[in-house]
């Protein structure tokens, strides 16, 4: 019954996660719907929600656990892929990538899902004025990513306390596993997360993760298409 009961809320947080994304695209259809680069942004966000779906009634029938394979996957392009899902949102992420390569192995669609819910965060924290930056870069033989908002901010107590508990959250309808999962599998990957935050200023989080080191023939020639196209 725990392991069904787990399996149960990952589940509903996913498709928390695409309901919401499909309802900021209704939204904005009224306002938007006769603009053809909306009318492109959300085909191709109807046909990313579709996917995602379909990926996820595929790990339901094979076990949750059991399909997280994983694949070497060019962070910078794999950030992209979040901005674009995110871009629906106000204040809009920006990003700046790395100048190089950022290859890492890790599952695709996991790993979205978790820097998802952390650039989703920091919109969610700032006002549609705010901003919400997105930088990549590589420090040693790792991938430093950092999400940084000029929202609300976050207390010390709470950072120590709440943030990354499960089951606990301060959002109506939350499922409070967001940040835990996030911290979990960045852990699983053998990286590190940290917080700096300052009620009213906001917050930056960071993540490091382990570059995979390339072969001089990839270096030469590099070969990443999982990446950008799964």
């Amino acid at each position: 019954f725990e392991s069904f009961n787990r399996l149960s809320t990952y589940v509903v947080h996913d498709l928390k996660n695409i309901v919401a994304q499909l309802s900021l695209l209704l939204t904005n259809a009224q306002k938007h719907k006769h603009n053809p680069e909306f009318q492109e942004d959300m085909l191709a966000t109807i046909d990313n929600a579709t996917q995602r779906m379909t990926r996820l009634l595929g790990q339901l029938r094979a076990g949750y656990q059991s399909a997280q394979s994983v694949e070497t996957i060019e962070l910078n392009q794999l950030m992209e892929l979040v901005v674009r899902e995110k871009s629906q949102g106000s204040p809009v992420p920006h990003l700046t990538p790395a100048p190089q390569p950022l290859p890492i192995i890790a599952n695709k669609e996991r790993l979205v899902r978790v820097l998802g819910h952390l650039v989703q965060n920091a919109i969610e924290a700032t006002a549609p004025t705010g901003a919400v930056q997105i930088t990549l870069q590589a420090t040693d033989e790792h991938a430093l990513l950092c999400v940084t908002d000029n929202g609300k901010g976050m207390d010390e107590n709470f950072i120590r306390e709440q943030l990354f508990r499960p089951f606990a959250t301060t959002k109506s309808g939350g499922m409070g596993i967001g940040a835990y999962e996030c911290r979990e599998y960045v852990r699983e990957l053998k990286g590190e997360i940290q917080v700096s935050s300052t009620v009213g200023q906001g917050s930056t989080f960071s993540i490091s993760l382990p570059l995979r080191q390339l072969r001089q023939s990839e270096i030469e020639t590099p070969n990443l298409q999982g990446a950008a196209g799964g």
